[in-house]
Parts: C-alpha cells; structure tokens; sequence
C-alpha cells in the first residue's frame, strides 16, 4: 500500500529512475501424455523451463506494482516482490499480431514477416512463413517441449503460420484474433483440431465462429487450466510455455460488445460504469490465475528451475466501453493502443526466478520484445539467427548490467491510420505520423529523460537530432509488398 501511495505522489514528475524509486525497486547489479513415464528431467542449470504469459491490452499502468490504484493485482505484484520490474520494456507493436511476431521472431516491424493486423481468408491473419525462425522452433532443437495455450494470431489453420508448423509440440486456444473477441465462443484448436464448447451459439460469420447465446465455458478459464495441465505434465522436461492470455480485450462482437467477464468479483459493489467493473474484474481474474500458476511451480518443486515472464502485447485500449483513463491504465505516458507514443508500446515487464533474480529489484534497461528470442537462446545454448535485432537481456536478469549489451535504438512502424513510425534513440523519442500522404514529413521530438509524457516537442531546437532519428528510420525498414509506405 505504501508503494502505491508512493508512486501516486510521484506520478506527475516521473522520470525512469524516480519510478524506481517511488515503487521501492532498486537497480539489480489432449496433452502430451502423463510423467510417469518421463525420464528424469534433462535439463541442466543452463536450460531453465521458460514461461512467458502475455496479457492482451493490459496497460503500463494496469498493475498495482506500476502504479495502479482500484484494481487489484496482488499476484502479480508478488511476482514483481520476488523478482525484477523493468520499467522501459517495448512492446514488438501497438496492436496484437505484429508485437506477437517480434516476440516470436526476434525481428522489429521494419523487416518482420508480419507488421499489421491483415486479415487473410478463410480465417486467420497473415501468416508466419515455413522457414521463419521462431522461439519454439529454437527452444525445440534444444531438447524443450514447446506449448502455446491462448491466442495466437500469426497463421490459420492448415496454414504455414499454424503453431504446430511454427515449433510448437502442443496448442490450445484461438488461431484467429478475431475469433478470439468472443470470450464465450463455439470452439476452439487443439493443434489443427477443432474442440467444440458447450457455448450455444446463434449466427454465423463468415470465419464459422459465431455469438455466444448460452455462455458456459469461459475461454480464459479453459486457458489457465490448460497451462497448469501442461506445466504438470512435463515437469521432468524442460519446456517453454507462451500463455498468451486475452484479458484484458474487449468483446468486439456487434450486439455483443463490451468487458466479457462471468462475475464482476470484487467489483460488482462499486459505483463504476459497467464496462469498468468488467474490466477490473478480468484483470483480477487473470492475476488470480498468474498465482495459481507460480503456487503450481512451487509445488511440484520446479520454481527455482523456472523462469517467468509478464508482459502485455502493446498499451490499454478504448473499446467495448473501456476508458483507459477511468484507471490511469497508461500511467505517467502519452498514448493508448493504435498509438506509437509511449503509452502505445511502452508495457510492464516482470521477470521471476528464485535463486537466480534477485528479490524485488528493478531496472531501466531499455528492452523490446525482439530480445525474447536471443534470451532464450542464450538459455538454452542455442545459435540466435545472425538477422535478430533483439539482444539477450540475461546478464540484467542475472544482475550483471556491466555485461548486458544495449540497443543504440528501438524501431517501430505501424500500418493504420495513415501509417506511422517512430524510434528510440537513448532517450530521444522521434514520432512520425501521417507517412501515408508525407513519407518525409515532420517528426516530432521528445525528451524521455525529462518529459516521459511527451507533452513538449523539442524538434526545433534540436534539427540535429531529428536528421539522426530520420535516417534510422530509412534505414530501420525493408521495403515489403504486404506492408507498403509510400
């Protein structure tokens, strides 16, 4: 409570090291069959199980250990008691699928495979390539068993994205972003497979996926009891497990929209527009779930054996109702989802493994979710892909910052709303909007050290800076056909 208090007085005059400060974080130097049969684990102490649960338009500010006020976190803000926040972590893009691909991938949005939300038929999105060089994929020729539960977003199935084509031994949940708005939906993947639920469903869209009349089986419920299956099962095995959630998205069904949750929870007594007691409940729910998962690890002995990770794959949104600034949902930033400001990529980040990260430390590297892939390669000897633009961040995590090699920028682009672009470059932010009509338009200029709101645009007193910034995002880019500027 303390902290939180802490981080209110604060919240208007953050910098990265006085967030530190105010949140008491100090700089740190079915399935895949049962395990009776299952040989003794393989791993070394090299080759940690690797979690990474990601959350779905959860905001900077959406967690109490970031901040937050009304809604409750307290697992996860366990989570960051007992091991490392990192508050200048990015995001791989300000929308679901391509900040997944970076994070799969290791690539930014200058030269991933997917850069958009691209719908592709009959149901899905823009797929994954046969030959992208994926996490799982990695992980897998490590000797890992290899599980996504959730959504997923980079392929259909039957498709060359499809997870099973893309590492993954196991996957349960939604293939298509679409189908995955619909919290109480007919049906969802096993692998390629087709699992119907007990929803009984009226109408049909052109994906086959209708609107949930009789909601019985909530999807989330059904992922969070999948990953303490599949963390059961395969407990004497290394494994990596992407738990990429839904909550807290909105419903985007017409007729059906809003903050799909089975009970408000702790929230039904509040005086708060319905759409933000849904809200709160779901991230409640989801963080009841994110402890569930860590007393699992404990019991079965594997915790100091496991690294966790929490993230959200881009900023808190407007939809269904929602309104981001009833919570302060991006807490001292500028921006929400669809937006390349901070408040749009700039996400939570939180790193748990006992004996290995130190207890309720914190830093300000600044990392983007293309150096997942080299971290994990780098924890499990394997050979990253010469073309990555991620870096490992084990030497922070491992408390020794001395050793941790550091972006000289950060690149984003982003396919809607005219198009867009930006870059971090140290603690200059550049912003340019509007690229559709002006390729070389203005950009605006931002000095995060002391202006992390980006409320003063320093590009005239600057033209230097801005020159830099405007060359590395010429550079930052190949051109694509699926993802054209002008």
């Amino acid at each position: 409570m303390e902290q939180r208090k802490m981080a209110e007085r604060n919240r208007q005059n953050w910098t990265r090291r006085s967030f530190l400060k105010a949140t008491g974080f100090v700089a740190a130097s079915g399935l895949l069959g049962g395990c009776a049969s299952r040989p003794k684990r393989l791993a070394g102490p090299g080759q940690p199980n690797i979690i990474f649960i990601l959350a779905d338009d959860l905001g900077y500010g959406d967690l109490g250990c970031y901040g937050q006020q009304k809604i409750r976190t307290p697992n996860i803000d366990r989570m960051a008691a007992e091991g490392m926040l990192f508050t200048d972590c990015y995001a791989g893009s300000t929308v679901c699928a391509p900040s997944r691909c970076s994070l799969m991938t290791g690539l930014h949005t200058g030269h991933a495979h997917v850069r958009g939300n691209k719908e592709a038929k009959p149901m899905g999105q823009l797929p994954l390539p046969p030959d992208a060089v994926t996490v799982p994929k990695l992980l897998k020729s490590r000797g890992y068993v290899t599980g996504l539960i959730g959504k997923w977003g980079l392929g259909g199935p039957g498709s060359s994205g499809a997870p099973n084509n893309q590492g993954f031994d196991y996957s349960f949940g939604y293939l298509c972003q679409r189908h995955a708005h619909n919290y109480y939906p007919e049906f969802l993947f096993r692998n390629d497979e087709r699992v119907p639920l007990a929803n009984k469903v009226a109408g049909d869209r052109t994906d086959g996926a209708g609107v949930a009349t009789e909601k019985v089986q909530y999807s989330h419920d059904l992922f969070a009891e999948e990953a303490l299956q599949f963390i059961e099962q395969n407990r004497q095995l290394p494994f990596f497990l992407y738990l990429a959630l839904t909550i807290p998205h909105a419903n985007n069904e017409a007729g059906q929209q809003g903050m799909e949750v089975p009970s408000y929870g702790p929230y039904a007594g509040e005086d708060w527009p319905e759409p933000q007691k849904g809200r709160a409940a779901m991230i409640t729910r989801m963080d009841g779930d994110v402890g569930r998962l860590l007393d699992k690890l404990k019991a079965l002995g594997i915790d100091e054996e496991t690294l966790v990770l929490f993230s959200s794959d881009n900023g808190p949104h407007k939809e269904g109702g929602a309104d981001s600034a009833f919570f302060d949902s991006n807490g001292p930033l500028r921006g929400i989802k669809r937006d390349l400001y901070e408040g749009g990529v700039r996400v939570p980040l939180i790193a748990r493994w006992p004996g290995r990260i130190a207890a309720g430390s914190g830093t300000d590297h600044v990392c983007a979710f293309w150096d997942f892939l080299p971290t994990c390669c780098d924890l499990a000897g394997a050979v990253p892909p010469d073309d990555t633009d991620g870096f490992s961040i084990l030497p922070t995590l491992l408390g020794k910052p001395g050793q941790q090699r550091r972006h000289r920028y950060l690149y984003w682009e982003f396919h809607e709303q005219g198009k867009k672009q930006a870059v971090r470059m140290g603690d200059w932010k550049g912003v340019r909007l509007n690229v559709a009509n002006d390729p070389d338009g203005p950009i605006e200029l931002y000095d995060l050290r002391t202006d992390l709101g980006e409320t003063t645009n320093l590009a005239d007193e600057y033209p230097e800076t801005v020159t830099q910034i405007a060359s590395l995002m010429k550079a930052a880019r190949r051109p694509s056909e699926a993802w054209p500027f002008p």
